[in-house]
């Protein structure tokens, strides 16, 4: 029967589909899958399954998502502390527990094989940026949040990777507090700016400064100039702080 016309499917058989997916993501022994697998355990023909996500890939996407739902429900519910700083410290500690936690799903998410980053792996990176927005209005960080943030991101993805994948070698979760604390003491301040006197070195004051002014116009929509004006300065600012 061709594809387009297989009668629609209900939510309930998705969600059926979707949990036997991650149910043999999770227990499979390096986190492979076939959709046939998938289709006989679901109890639902091919074109169910590609009618609600395309293809293999389509499925895993939404694995990903599935599984990282909860742990991202977590981050939008914490509230915001009035110490950005120590947020940060916390995102990375429970980045590193989920993927230790669901070790298959967290390879698979950055799995070079997924083409299309999962919605997942977005939203984690636009709530890094967001702490990193509040430290650098805060005066906290040396660099502009958006490199801030590919650094962190970066380093995070590689450590839980590392421990995930290469547990025999990699066996001590205390590198990855050894990690964070290195590279957080190059992105960010070790505490607020103080008013600099004149014989004080500007090297950390200008670039900080520039990453919080940048932040701080951000955060009021240009502060009264036009979006070519306020695209500029933010260009020049980013560039002083991450010189």
């Amino acid at each position: 029967m061709p594809l387009d016309s297989v009668p629609p499917v209900s939510t309930s058989t998705r969600t059926r589909i979707l949990e036997v997916a991650a149910t043999l993501v999770r227990e499979s022994p390096d986190g492979d899958i076939s959709t046939r697998a998938v289709c006989e355990a679901a109890k639902v023909g091919a074109p169910a399954l590609y009618r609600h996500f395309g293809d293999k890939e389509g499925l895993l996407s939404a694995v990903v998502d599935h599984g990282f739902e909860k742990y991202l429900a977590t981050k939008r519910e914490r509230g915001e502390t009035t110490d950005a700083v120590e947020d940060l410290r916390r995102g990375w500690d429970s980045h590193v527990a989920f993927a230790l936690d669901n070790r298959n799903l967290y390879r698979l998410m950055n799995s070079p094989a997924m083409r299309t980053p999962p919605a997942a792996a977005l939203e984690s990176h636009r709530i890094l940026t967001g702490d990193l927005e509040r430290a650098a209005a805060q005066g906290r960080i040396r660099v502009a949040p958006e490199l801030a943030a590919q650094m962190i991101m970066s380093a995070n993805v590689g450590v839980a990777l590392m421990l995930v994948s290469r547990p025999a070698t990699f066996d001590d979760i205390e590198v990855s507090r050894r990690v964070r604390d290195a590279l957080y003491a190059t992105v960010l301040t070790p505490e607020p700016p103080r008013e600099q006197s004149p014989s004080a070195p500007a090297d950390a004051e200008v670039p900080t400064a520039a990453a919080r002014l940048s932040a701080l116009l951000r955060k009021e929509h240009g502060a009264g100039l036009s979006t070519a004006e306020a695209a500029l300065m933010k260009e020049w600012l980013d560039r002083v702080a991450n010189a």
